[in-house]
């Protein structure tokens, strides 16, 4: 059984290597010699690399004679921005009752010192 699109969307972004491609081709395609030559690696690991980010749909590899371009696929994360976004939601919401509480706590704080010093 192959793992649900987001799983394997974090499973590819899980190693570093693999997120440094990402951000070489988000600059624009390139070949995976231009790719390898950061990495001291040989070609076939880059191409591994290439080919998990290709099967969590990243990246898309095309063929131009002796040229195989890869590109970012940019709608790729979008799953994982939508997944995010509803603990963003979650968090945000729930900061802003903490600092809601927290007023209502220093509003009552100043009454009551306000109280003590009149005595």
């Amino acid at each position: 059984m192959s793992p649900d699109p987001l799983s394997a969307t974090f499973s590819a972004l899980a190693d570093p290597t693999r997120r440094a491609i990402l951000a070489r081709l988000a600059l624009g395609e390139t070949s995976v010699t231009k790719l390898a030559e950061p990495f001291e690696m040989s070609l076939p690991a880059v191409s591994k690399h290439l080919k998990v980010l290709e099967r969590a749909g990243l990246i898309a590899r095309g063929r131009e004679a002796q040229w195989r371009p890869c590109r970012i696929q940019p709608d790729a994360l979008k799953g994982v921005d939508d997944w995010l976004e509803s603990y963003r939601r979650l968090w945000e919401e729930r900061l802003d009752r903490l600092e809601e509480y927290l007023r209502v706590l220093q509003a009552k704080e100043s009454k009551e010192s306000k109280r003590g010093r009149k005595k």
